[in-house]
């Protein structure tokens, strides 16, 4: 009887960590969103609303404690939104962006950000990887003049 009292135990206990590995980081998932306007903006080649998303992704990545994040990721996540917000033009923002996108995409592979696949993308030609929503290729780093370039990398479920 306290072989099967023991291994329920361990059971439940396995069970519950799984349950919180996937449950979603509702902050990590704000920040998400955010920096899905800020690629989607890129991918326009709109300078203005790259801007303000960006404005928004600090705004949210200010509000993440260390206990969600480490505070390298958040300093550096802090820095290249700023510089991304405040940039002169669209080239300028999108050189930042291939940091962001790194941090992010580590952010991905360690937490829970979102409940769907998030698909890691793959310029050859700017040599820069980003997150997306779908598998469908919309280029952030060259915009409507090479919309279509790249592939998916790989998937974050």
């Amino acid at each position: 009887m306290r072989k099967y009292i023991i291994t329920f135990l361990f059971s439940v206990f396995a069970l519950l960590s799984a349950n919180a590995q996937t449950k979603t980081n509702p902050q990590l998932s704000k920040l998400y969103q955010n920096y899905i306007s800020v690629k989607s903006a890129l991918a326009s080649d709109d300078f203005k609303k790259t801007s303000a998303a960006a404005g928004e992704f600090l705004k949210t990545v200010s509000l993440i404690n260390s206990k969600s994040l480490n505070e390298k990721k958040l300093n550096s996540l802090k820095s290249d939104a700023k510089t991304i917000s405040s940039a002169k033009n669209i080239d300028a923002q999108r050189k930042p962006f291939y940091r962001l996108s790194e941090v992010m995409i580590a952010v991905a592979k360690e937490n829970k950000i979102s409940d769907k696949t998030i698909f890691v993308q793959y310029c050859p030609m700017a040599e820069g990887n980003w997150l997306s929503n779908e598998k469908q290729i919309v280029n952030p780093y060259y915009g409507s003049s090479m919309l279509k370039c790249g592939s998916v990398k790989s998937e974050i479920k």
